[in-house]
């Protein structure tokens, strides 16, 4: 009986919408662009949490750095100053991967320039590509691989020979008709290298990419592309991820020694693990989710108004209707439960389209930087509840006052 009693209810919802169409599909999209901007937005944040998360996962999360600065990354709140320190000079840098014996990867590199134009015959990049001088296990700590070809060998390094290794974006760049890039000589800055391998491609993600770069040895980078205050970096990965902390602070002893820093001052360097920059980027996004959150609250405050005028224009227009409801038998409980039922009904229609637009906007976003498809359950299911709750709450007023109409005075109503 109550089962039928709800179909009815909703079978009548469905003919008042379609007698009052026009007023109810623009009260549909109020609550479907709050909806749509709430549910948008947070999936978009999540695929950009996501893709975060992947990207220096492939870094490994047995993976930190030594630098000599800080990270710097901030989206609102307390701007925070970089610290700066010495530059790590290349005698530190191999003093520590000699001295640092734990199971790990030692990669030190430096960075020539990031805006380099590279040529091979009468093709040549963007002068936008970044050349890294490295030794042989940079490839390995930095979560390259090679694709064709090989890596540098111990002697390359050591020699400093005029050999390189290039990302795809250079290589699509220089290398027409399938014209196979190993052996070729190109131009980068003063000298000619001599290509020896190809990164597999890491694609592009707003706005950046990842296979804009060369590598040459690190011998050799600091003899064509050298700058004063010149600072090496240090990559180390751990075989292990249980060994990631022992390995964080066995390194920090070994080069508090190497720059002589004395006990009960702060370290005059910056270690970094991989995994820190991701949750140091997501901890910024929050204030992202927080406007979202707030511009769909908003809207849907204002779909709620609409919603509350139209139950009560509804009302006012079946007033008639209500009267010979009441007079055949219908109780007050029964007429407000329908006009209820009628106000959930919109909203759920209103939040249908809605998280079905903010899902599509939202993983375009995904698209747009290379991260996976994400369907945000979370964000579906607040959806629907809040519009279950904000369609109750607009049509509680309307509801109790058709279900306090006087049945004589409805049917007398013109």
């Amino acid at each position: 009986m109550k089962n039928s009693l709800a179909l009815e209810n909703v079978k009548i919802s469905l003919d008042s919408i379609k007698s009052h169409l026009l007023r109810t599909i623009l009260t549909i999209l109020i609550i479907a662009f709050g909806i749509m901007a709430l549910v948008g937005i947070l999936t978009a944040t999540d695929s950009i949490k996501y893709y975060l998360t992947q990207n220096f996962s492939m870094m490994g999360s047995n993976t930190f750095t030594i630098r000599n600065r800080s990270m710097n990354v901030h989206i609102g709140g307390d701007n925070q100053v970089q610290k700066r320190y010495d530059p790590i000079t290349y005698a530190q840098a191999m003093e520590f991967k000699k001295r640092f014996d734990l199971p790990a990867n030692t990669a030190v590199f430096m960075f020539a320039s990031f805006g380099v134009t590279l040529k091979y015959g009468s093709n040549k990049t963007n002068p936008n590509t970044r050349v890294m001088g490295t030794d042989e296990d940079y490839i390995i700590t930095s979560g390259d691989e090679v694709e064709k070809g090989r890596n540098f060998s111990g002697n390359e390094i050591a020699e400093g020979l005029s050999v390189c290794i290039l990302g795809a974006d250079v290589v699509k760049s220089l290398f027409k008709n399938n014209e196979n890039p190993l052996d070729k000589m190109v131009s980068i800055g003063p000298g000619k290298y001599r290509v020896i391998g190809l990164l597999k491609s890491k694609g592009s993600s707003m706005g950046f990419s990842g296979d804009r770069n060369a590598l040459i040895p690190l011998n050799n980078c600091r003899k064509e592309f050298p700058r004063p205050n010149l600072s090496f970096t240090i990559n180390v990965m751990a075989k292990r991820p249980d060994l990631v902390d022992p390995a964080v602070g066995e390194a920090s002893g070994i080069f508090r020694s190497i720059r002589k820093v004395p006990v009960g001052i702060e370290n005059t360097f910056e270690i970094t693990k991989s995994d820190n920059i991701a949750k140091m980027l997501i901890e910024n996004i929050k204030y992202v989710t927080y406007a979202a959150t707030l511009i769909g609250l908003i809207t849907l405050m204002g779909a709620a108004i609409g919603l509350m005028n139209i139950m009560l224009v509804s009302v006012t227009e079946r007033t008639r209707e209500i009267g010979i409801r009441k007079a055949i038998g219908a109780t007050r409980r029964v007429i407000r439960n329908q006009f209820l039922v009628e106000a959930v009904v919109i909203g759920q229609l209103g939040g249908a389209l809605g998280i079905t637009l903010g899902i599509l906007i939202g993983n375009v976003i995904s698209l747009l930087i290379g991260s996976a498809f994400i369907i945000p359950w979370v964000w579906i299911f607040t959806g629907v509840v809040l519009c279950f709750f904000v369609a109750l709450l607009s049509g509680i007023i309307p509801a109790r006052k058709a279900a306090n109409l006087d049945p004589i005075e409805s049917l007398r109503y013109e």
